[in-house]
């Protein structure tokens, strides 16, 4: 997956195809001046409030960076649960996320530039000297070239524009002489054997020391990238080849890029996902702004800036207009089928998207910015972050949170696009929730699952990266930072490269290559940035007036004013409206019904039936709201069979001293005992059983009555553990996995199944932890005695009183969001017989031959806890849906009758055959999708 990142374009009073050398001379972020417009709306957050969020953002990077370079160092990335480093092929492998390791200080390289932009020069000098001293690129080690280029590389580059700028302002980095650059140029020849295939695109792995295809490589047969993995090269390439003269890097990224835009869909203008690097043929055919493409879009816009060529505009325009009618659905960013662009390839979006509209603001297309963001952000609200995918109905798809910096991005930008407080106050939440639920003692720990608040063992190198420096950016002013931050462009990393490169070593040749493939309107393309009123036509609320439509986008259900409408309608004669419980996929009658609430029918061949609710196609506002209160009952059934047949994780949360509640473990359930999420949390001191296994009577109860037990897996059943300690006094009980180094990071978690017996005896909670996660409760006791946890279903807020002894006031200041529900105007259901592999999150599964006991375990996917058989997703525009309609409803009919010339359709009945046949293509559509296994 691509990290996206931010940038910055021309100024706004340049001239249509003004040469870039002028462009550039002319300073710019285009928008910056928008900054004046706004006058009124949130209110003005004060100088002295904004330099006290700035100082926060600089003692939260103080507490990443010094536990990293502390318990750390060398190591590429910080466990920051465990305190120690993460070396690669020491610990478990988690899979395509280890490629990003090299075991080149990974996290210290990327920090670099980031300690220049918070204003701490002699840490970045004493980090520099580090560098060169420490850091070997010559390792027998594969790694990502894409995330190499973007992190190891750009932060090279990064490293060496900032330290030959502080070298020219005469008091730091005097004794530098380009090492930094000298080490860049030498990585970059270690991945141009990358680049050895017949199509120009890179392999998508290489190994820094033997390259690819040689048998000590252990990596060239590889035949699949990513389009991002391969596009996004061109910024980190041409800026090595414009500081150093050698042309070959910028050759070989213009050549990939090149490649891809030559096997773009051309009825579509939208490329896939997925490619094969030898013959260019299109593995995965989906397409969106969000993981696997994302930062190829990106680099098209900002290689104009830098580089000034027109050719990548003029793609990037071509495609951003594609972008603009398949995938943008405002507020949602929804994939589609690059043959079938009208038709969705999937109903969730994952949260590499959140970069977009920040990019949208470099282009100057302000309106969707804002409403994406809003969206994300009223997501955000309910979840405390970004889940790493979320549905079109707002539900949790994947759980995870890896501390993704792109909505801090696009908050940062929006702001400089805008001048709005609003945004100000949008960076403030972030930093709260930041320090309350993800900071830990020994760092920041990525979320496990967004929904218990559980923790995961790492922190990311981007995180240092990015995240504080769009923090600190978002509340600085100008004289809060040494040098002119418009004097360079963001990579996707948020690396730093100057402009004056554009005229530097100018002796690649700038061969448009763009009208080679297509035949473009000169007109339909934005030469220079727009200019700032036509951006804000004279309305200082103007992104206020936007943001409010969607404020409760993500909110249970309508104001009663709808329904008010719609119950004088029936006692009119109208008749009731189809209702869930009620509805037959079988009857034409039904069906009619349905595609008059604008819902459409799918039979899939797994045997699920797809119900697709588009509002906008609805016979009129009031079936509209039909078909919504319709989804809404299938989203409320869906509800009941998920809670009849799955258990959700559980959470451990430690909340003594040192810990606080800052240390959150993700548990397994029980399918007996104390269920949770009905009852209040169980807290008390853990200690260990007698035998440990606890499969006979306690030998010391005394240690363990009124306390929480700490059991070890096997031997017997989970049932029998629980009833033993339970007898010896134990208030709960957590049984600890015997197969050493398994982690909930590796392995999906499973729920305790009962003995097959009536376990209605077991009254206390029991919950299961991996050997990594319980080892963390293990190697506290050892240090710290008495230790105190807390079971429960999610974690819960931190003691107030503790927090103000140990926290920064940043803590102390934090407040709940509050959990805010679910509504939709554009919904999708699966109605679904039996359940679909994917979506199959129960599974009953057999002990590992490890393990010499005979506990019950039922597979539980941490990354699917909220799907179920019966799934509820929204597709479309939620304009306007949950705002007051009691004055809206007749004008809106009205202008549909008049304007939709598809409306007649829900005047009268069409027979099952007609309906089926209106549907015939987007069901072959589907069996497309299927076969390329989307």
């Amino acid at each position: 997956m691509s990290e996206a990142g931010g940038g910055r374009g021309c100024g706004s009073s340049v001239p249509q195809r003004a040469p870039w050398s002028l462009v550039a001379a002319t300073a710019a972020f285009c928008l910056v001046s928008a900054t004046s417009v706004w006058t009124a709306g949130a209110a003005p957050m004060s100088r002295e409030e904004r330099q006290k969020l700035g100082n926060q953002v600089l003692e939260m990077f103080d507490h990443a960076y010094g536990n990293y370079m502390e318990h750390a160092y060398p190591a590429d990335e910080l466990m920051p649960l465990t305190c120690r480093g993460r070396v690669r092929g020491q610990e478990p492998s988690r899979g395509d996320v280890d490629d990003a390791l090299g075991k080149f200080s990974l996290t210290l390289i990327d920090s670099l530039d980031t300690l220049v932009v918070l204003n701490k020069t002699k840490e970045f000098e004493d980090a520099v000297r580090k560098v060169l001293r420490d850091v070997n690129l010559d390792n027998d080690v594969v790694v990502s070239v894409f995330e190499t280029n973007i992190r190891v590389l750009g932060g090279l580059l990064g490293g060496h524009s900032l330290a030959i700028m502080l070298k020219e302002k005469g008091e730091y980095m005097q004794w530098y002489n380009d090492e930094l650059l000298q080490m860049a140029k030498q990585l970059g020849y270690k991945l141009l054997p990358a680049f050895n295939t017949t199509s120009g695109l890179p392999y998508p792995r290489i190994n820094l020391k033997f390259g690819v295809r040689k048998p000590e490589a252990r990596t060239g047969t590889e035949t699949d990238t990513c389009t991002a993995c391969a596009g996004t090269l061109i910024l980190e390439f041409a800026a090595l080849s414009r500081f150093t003269g050698a042309t070959v890097f910028e050759e070989y990224a213009r050549k990939a890029l090149d490649f891809l835009w030559e096997k773009r869909q051309r009825s579509s203008n939208l490329v896939g996902v997925t490619i094969n690097i030898h013959t260019g043929d299109w593995v995965r055919k989906d397409s969106g702004v969000g993981a696997g493409i994302d930062s190829y879009y990106e680099y098209l816009l900002k290689a104009y800036v830098l580089l000034g060529d027109d050719s990548f505009l003029e793609r990037f325009n071509t495609h951003y207009d594609a972008i603009m009618r398949y995938i943008s659905q405002p507020p949602l960013l929804l994939d589609v089928h690059i043959h079938k662009p009208m038709l969705n390839a999937r109903t969730w979006m994952d949260a590499l998207l959140a970069f977009f509209p920040g990019l949208q603001v470099l282009k100057g297309d302000i309106r969707p910015a804002i409403e994406t963001h809003e969206m994300l952000y009223q997501v955000i609200k309910k979840h405390n972050f970004l889940p790493e995918a979320f549905t079109t109905d707002f539900r949790v798809h994947w759980a995870q949170h890896p501390l993704r910096p792109e909505f801090a991005e696009s908050t940062y930008f929006l702001y400089k696009a805008t001048g709005d407080p609003y945004y100000l106050e949008v960076g403030k939440t972030l930093i709260e929730n930041l320090n309350k639920y993800a900071r830990v003692p020994c760092g920041f720990a990525a979320m496990k699952d967004v929904r218990t608040g559980s923790h995961e063992d790492r922190m990311d190198s981007f995180f240092l990266a990015e995240m504080f420096k769009y923090l600190y950016l978002l509340f600085a002013d100008k004289e809060d930072i040494i040098f002119d931050i418009e004097d360079y462009i963001f990579t996707t990393e948020a690396h730093l490269l100057p402009l004056w490169l554009s005229t530097t070593n100018q002796s690649i040749s700038k061969k448009n290559t763009t009208s080679e493939y297509t035949e473009l309107d000169d007109s339909n393309f934005d030469w220079t940035c727009p200019n700032t009123q036509i951006l804000f036509p004279n309305d200082p609320l103007y992104a206020q007036s936007i943001r409010e439509p969607l404020k409760n986008v993500v909110d249970k259900s309508c104001p009663r004013g709808i329904i008010r409408v719609r119950e004088e309608s029936f006692r009119s004669g109208a008749k009731p409206p189809l209702r869930a419980r009620d509805f037959m996929a079988t009857n034409p009658e039904h069906l009619e019904i349905l595609k008059k609430m604008g819902v459409s029918l799918i039979h899939l061949k797994d045997g699920r039936v797809q119900l697709v609710q588009h509002a906008i196609q609805a016979a009129s506002s009031i079936d509209a709201e039909d078909g919504l209160r319709f989804m809404q009952e299938m989203i409320e059934l869906s509800s009941q069979q998920q809670k009849e047949q799955q258990l959700p994780p559980r959470a451990v949360q430690i909340v003594s001293h040192p810990f606080f509640g800052r240390v959150v473990l993700t548990a397994g359930p029980a399918q007996f005992g104390l269920d949770l999420s009905k009852h209040k949390e169980t807290r008390g001191f853990v200690a260990s059983s007698k035998p440990y296994n606890g499969c006979s009577e306690l030998t010391n109860p005394e240690a363990v009555v009124g306390k929480i037990a700490l059991i070890q897996r096997g031997q017997c059943m989970f049932a029998e553990k629980a009833r033993n300690v339970q007898n010896a006094g134990a208030i709960g009980g957590i049984v600890i996995d015997d197969n050493e180094g398994s982690s909930s990071d590796t392995a999906p978690l499973f729920q305790m199944a009962g003995d097959g017996k009536d376990t209605d005896d077991i009254k206390i909670p029991m919950l299961f932890l991996f050997s990594k996660e319980g080892s963390i409760i293990l190697d506290a006791i050892r240090e710290y005695e008495e230790v105190e946890v807390l079971l429960s279903d999610k974690a819960k807020d931190r003691d107030p009183e503790m927090e103000n002894e140990e926290q920064p006031s940043s803590e102390n200041d934090s407040q709940n969001q509050s959990a805010e529900q679910i509504t939709s105007s554009s919904q999708e259901v699966d109605l679904v017989d039996q359940e679909s592999p994917e979506e199959s999150s129960l599974n009953s599964q057999p002990e590992s031959p490890s393990s010499a006991d005979m506990d019950n375990a039922a597979s539980v996917s941490a990354s699917e806890q909220n799907s179920n058989p019966m799934e509820i997703h929204e597709t479309t525009s939620l304009d306007g849906e949950c705002t007051d309609l009691d004055n809206q409803l007749q004008e809106q009919s009205e202008t549909e009758e008049d304007s939709n010339p598809n409306v007649s359709w829900g005047k009268k009945v069409q027979p099952i055959d007609s309906i089926l046949a209106d549907w015939n293509e987007d069901i072959e559509a589907f069996e497309m999708m299927e076969k390329d296994e989307l």
